[in-house]
């Protein structure tokens, strides 16, 4: 089994706040996440493929494919935005990291299918900072 990867990069801003708690809660569970005035952060969005290469081109996925639908149906959704106010797919969920992976899912697992019939969406990775990512494998 073969897993391929592409890297892409986004900035944007967020807050992490739970409208059903008061203020006090929210800065006791979220810190500084909670910032009235938001906060931002340089997100890396790695996107794996698994499969077996097509006999006739030698890929798993067309990487230059793989990253057009990653910036036309991500990046270019979320790039330089407020996750919390701009972003449709967004709105009514925490902008939380594990929340964002999930809904990239949902919007890439198509997207891959189409222009692989060899393999197919394994994992994204999300990072927010160098020290702090999350894995999401559709489950």
């Amino acid at each position: 089994m073969i897993y391929v990867c592409r890297k892409e990069h986004f900035n944007a801003a967020h807050k992490l706040w739970n409208p059903k708690w008061s203020d006090e809660k929210n800065v006791e569970v979220f810190g500084p996440c909670a910032n009235v005035n938001w906060h931002g952060h340089n997100f890396e969005l790695i996107v794996m493929v698994k499969g077996l290469p097509d006999p006739d081109t030698g890929f798993v996925v067309d990487l230059k494919k793989l990253s057009t639908i990653i910036r036309n149906l991500v990046i270019e959704r979320v790039d330089h935005k407020n996750l919390n106010i701009d972003v449709d797919f967004m709105q009514g969920k925490l902008a939380s990291c594990e929340n964002l992976i999930m809904e990239f899912w949902k919007i890439l697992e198509p997207a891959v299918n189409e222009i692989t019939s060899h393999g197919g969406l394994h994992k994204l990775t999300l990072y927010e900072t160098p020290r702090n990512f999350v894995e999401y494998f559709g489950e």
